[in-house]
């Protein structure tokens, strides 16, 4: 919301007015600045009230042993395999990503979680 409003302020500044056909604001009256900059400010609420909604469901959803975010690309077992592949048995990390279906990148971080 304040961008928004020194969006509008820096052009009420150069003698631009806003005006909004479909919500019928015009900053070019004082009654039209009030009507933007309390639509401005439900905005805000509704913004915050819905991102404490979020963070209360997801908090809720953690308290019932939810795993949250993405899913694992391998299961424990194919983690093992592969990090005993590069690591054990000397294979390139390349090739043992491709037949695993992951990104190296992946493979080297479960590679130093292990360690």
């Amino acid at each position: 919301m304040p961008e928004l409003i020194q969006i509008i302020e820096k052009l009420g500044r150069r003698k631009i007015d806003f005006i909004s056909l479909t919500e019928n604001i015009d900053t070019a009256s004082a009654g039209g600045r009030l009507v933007f900059h309390v639509l401005a400010a439900m905005a805000e609420f509704e913004r915050c009230l819905i991102r404490e909604r979020t963070c209360a469901g997801l908090q809720a959803a953690r308290a019932r042993g939810k795993r949250l975010g993405r899913r694992p690309s391998l299961n424990d077992t194919e983690r093992q395999a592969a990090c005993d592949a590069v690591v054990v048995e000397g294979e390139e990390a390349l090739e043992v990503a491709r037949r695993y279906g992951v990104h190296p990148r992946t493979l080297a971080r479960y590679i130093e979680r292990m360690r």
